[in-house]
């Protein structure tokens, strides 16, 4: 999906690559807690949805090892060329429109993609087909809506400024289909198909390099759309990243990452 045809972060920008390391080094590790608490090992057959970069596709590899299958997919696989074939198998595929690339699976993860995806019903049916009776669906969404903030202490111009321009991020989302409160939907959503074992939790950065890193990327991709919808002038814009690498903005936060997993019952 492309900036062109409703998705803001576009693989093929430049700055996807630095908002993919930085959401690797906020995300992971609740990630992989995740993968623990499933029991995700040697042998498992996984599909990872809308990897963006390889991070997530090369910690299930590692666990599921030579006897495992992992197959990395997304709708842009331009950040996935360096995969090696023999361990991760990269497909470009519409988990909204197409038919699983893969059945019989112990494991579908999907991290930061529903939200952006029109199709999520349709989505979600594929997810389920693809599992085995017993396999684990991981679904992990952020919910805006729940902490619209950048800045939640707002306490002078620079806090006031990057807050604008997040309402203003948030409104271009909504106007191209996505869903700002999906993420707390996520344990009902599982239920509603059908799955079993369902459980829930968040992770809520609230300051850190990373999450400064993944603001300056995620405003240089977007800043000619900022500018287009009248939401920032590019002085503003300039005066928003500049705080940001002078340090005058070290608290900032990244929307709640809801994460929900359930099991598909044996028939």
């Amino acid at each position: 999906m492309s900036a062109d045809d409703g998705y803001l972060l576009a693989n093929r920008q430049r700055e996807a690559g630095t908002r993919f390391t930085a959401l690797a080094t906020l995300f992971d590790p609740t990630t992989v807690r995740h993968f623990d608490e499933i029991g995700v090992g040697a042998g498992w057959r996984c599909w990872e949805i809308g990897a963006g970069g390889m991070s997530l596709p090369r910690l299930l590899a590692d666990r599921v090892g030579p006897t495992g299958l992992v197959v990395a997919t997304d709708i842009d696989t331009s950040w996935l060329d360096s995969a090696d074939p023999g361990t991760v198998r990269v497909l470009r595929h519409d988990v909204g429109a197409d038919d699983p690339p893969v059945t019989d699976l112990d494991l579908v993860h999907a991290r930061l993609v529903l939200t952006h995806v029109p199709a999520r019903e349709a989505a979600l049916t594929a997810m389920v087909a693809a599992l085995r009776p017993g396999g684990w669906l991981l679904l992990e969404e952020a919910d805006p809506g729940l902490q619209p903030l950048l800045c939640p202490d707002e306490h002078g111009p620079e806090q006031q400024l990057a807050n604008r321009l997040r309402r203003g991020f948030r409104a271009l989302m909504a106007g191209r289909g996505a869903d700002l409160g999906y993420g707390r939907t996520l344990p009902r959503v599982l239920r509603e198909h059908g799955l079993t074992d369902v459980a829930a939790d968040a992770y809520f950065p609230i300051t850190g390099p990373a999450c400064a890193t993944l603001e300056r990327a995620t405003v240089e991709q977007i800043r000619d759309r900022l500018i287009d919808g009248g939401i920032a002038t590019p002085a503003e814009i300039d005066q928003h990243v500049d705080n940001i690498a002078a340090g005058r903005l070290p608290e900032l936060a990244t929307s709640p990452l809801v994460s929900a997993w359930g099991r598909k019952p044996h028939d």
